[in-house]
């Protein structure tokens, strides 16, 4: 957090041509306006200090309302003064604010409140604020880049981590994957029952005795079923070998136990990052107090000038500054956790995406293989059935009579009349 710069004019022109008290060193304000500080009692003032047994004495907070930084003063021209308030033993013009007036705590804590908002103890840039951010990989709808926030149900009654809505879509996968198991299993069995029914046929003694050309017809008709019979058996042996168990066994329970793994470490960030935005709300209300507490004082001395009062004064300064630097801890250990939430963020869900392309390009690969095998039964059964079709054009009602005759004849003569 980077120190305000004073924000008032000086006073009326003073001699800066005169020696200064031992102890006195001069400076330049970034607005080029020049002050003086007590190295031994860390007063600042507007006012040449030989001017001092002139008129009061104008008094600058340290830290937040002198030129300077957690107590340390700074000669260089980067370094500049901020304050909490500026205490004077005379009320301010109306028209005249005093150096520094509001607190760079208060300044930076109104540009935060302005350009960004926190959800769930997540801090994001407001939209149209700051410069647009780049997406970590274009063009490639990648899990890393849109799950940051989190996703309310349909009813707006609850809502659910990003992370969570990733983990959800694995369990999904998976649930996925054991039901298309289930479905090749029921096809499987449909295949087996198939080809028991098909072989039970093929040995039934309907039109047994049939003869001929078509009798041989429906033979090797008889025949093929058993030979598809055997084709579906082998179909629904490879269908279990090559399908049904690859998509069983393919991340097994260890999956599960390793989404919980990926849950809890990013669950335990975000209750960390939790912490840590409940640590700088904590700060933010002790310093806010500590500025009221310091502005009360300040009024106090306006109302009646008394020594104690002065000493109350440094104390609540050096009070609001050290909330103030509370504060500043309290953040940079907030954005450490949040940057850290993120970086796992990244490497996790770029894990999850890729373990997602690995479960799609799984169940492809056996799922072609099962129109591969389909398709390699057809082809058997059309190879068994072209015999028949085969034979069937071969029949020949001439022919089959003619044999049959010859078997079956009783006589070739005829009747003739009778004679008188």
């Amino acid at each position: 957090m980077k120190p305000a710069a004073v924000s008032s004019t000086a006073p009326e022109e003073e001699t800066n041509d005169r020696p200064l008290p031992p102890g006195w060193r001069s400076y330049t304000s970034p607005e080029g306006q020049r002050y003086y500080v007590n190295s031994c009692s860390k007063e600042t003032t507007w006012r040449h200090p030989s001017l001092s047994a002139e008129a009061p004495q104008r008094l600058l907070a340290r830290h937040q309302s002198s030129p300077y930084a957690n107590g340390r003063h700074s000669s260089t021209k980067t370094s500049q003064p901020t304050e909490i308030a500026d205490v004077a033993l005379r009320k301010p013009t109306a028209n005249k604010q005093p150096p520094g007036s509001v607190s760079p705590a208060k300044r930076q804590i109104r540009e935060v409140k302005e350009t960004k908002i926190t959800i769930n103890c997540v801090t994001f840039p407001l939209p149209g604020e700051g410069p647009e951010q780049q997406l970590l990989k274009p063009n490639e709808w990648s899990y890393c880049d849109y799950f940051w926030a989190d996703k309310k149900d349909p009813q707006g009654t609850t809502s659910v981590a990003g992370f969570e809505v990733l983990l959800q879509k694995q369990l999904k996968g998976k649930q996925m994957q054991k039901e298309m198991a289930e479905f090749i299993h029921e096809r499987i069995k449909i295949e087996e029952e198939y080809a028991k029914n098909l072989s039970k046929l093929s040995l039934s003694p309907l039109a047994l005795q049939e003869e001929g050309t078509l009798g041989e017809a429906w033979t090797q008709l008889k025949k093929s079923l058993h030979d598809e019979a055997e084709v579906h058996l082998k179909f629904s042996n490879k269908l279990h070998t090559e399908v049904e168990k690859p998509l069983l066994t393919f991340r097994g329970d260890n999956f599960k136990k390793d989404l919980k793994k990926y849950d809890h470490h990013i669950a335990d960030l975000r209750k960390q990052l939790a912490s840590r935005y409940a640590g700088v709300e904590k700060a933010r209300k002790a310093l806010a107090d500590r500025q009221k507490d310091l502005e009360v004082k300040t009024q106090q001395l306006e109302i009646k000038l008394s020594n104690k009062t002065e000493e109350d004064i440094k104390k609540a300064r050096r009070k609001s500054t050290q909330a103030g630097d509370d504060l500043m801890r309290c953040v940079d250990l907030y954005n450490q956790t949040q940057c850290k939430w993120f970086e796992e963020m990244v490497t996790t869900s770029m894990e999850l995406e890729k373990l997602e392309v690995e479960r799609i390009e799984w169940i492809q690969q056996h799922l072609r293989q099962y129109t591969t095998l389909r398709h390699e039964t057809d082809m058997f059964n059309q190879s068994m059935v072209e015999p028949v079709d085969q034979l069937l054009q071969n029949v020949d009602p001439s022919k089959d009579r003619e044999l049959w005759v010859k078997e079956n004849k009783t006589s070739e003569v005829r009747p003739v009349d009778m004679d008188i």
